[in-house]
């Protein structure tokens, strides 16, 4: 499992041609306060219900409020079923609140 900044994840967003899933695992309560754009809404509880309607090959960049849970589906999906190319945004949508964008919504 491969890990970015929320600047790294920034850039790289703006950058890539090809889009990856940007998989947030928080609570419906927390994506309504905050969310990135064309985020795929499957809270940890679950992710391992949902894992047919994820392509393995797609490289997916997985978010939660702090970076910790999101840390933890990440390994999950790469050490234990497979998927080819998954990365963990470090500091969650927090960070991204700090260091990004701060027009997007604290909690």
């Amino acid at each position: 499992m491969r890990e970015m900044t929320v600047q790294e994840v920034n850039r790289y967003l703006k950058n890539n041609s090809t889009p990856p899933l940007l998989l947030d695992v928080r609570e419906s309560w927390e994506y309504n306060i905050c969310h990135l754009p064309n985020v795929r809404l499957i809270p940890v509880r679950n992710v391992a219900s949902a894992l047919a309607d994820l392509d393995r090959e797609q490289e997916i960049i997985v978010i939660c409020h702090h970076g910790v849970r999101s840390r933890l589906i990440a390994n999950f999906l790469e050490q234990q079923q497979g998927f080819k190319n998954v990365i963990n945004m470090q500091g969650g949508m927090a960070a991204w609140s700090r260091d990004v964008d701060f027009s997007v919504a604290t909690y």
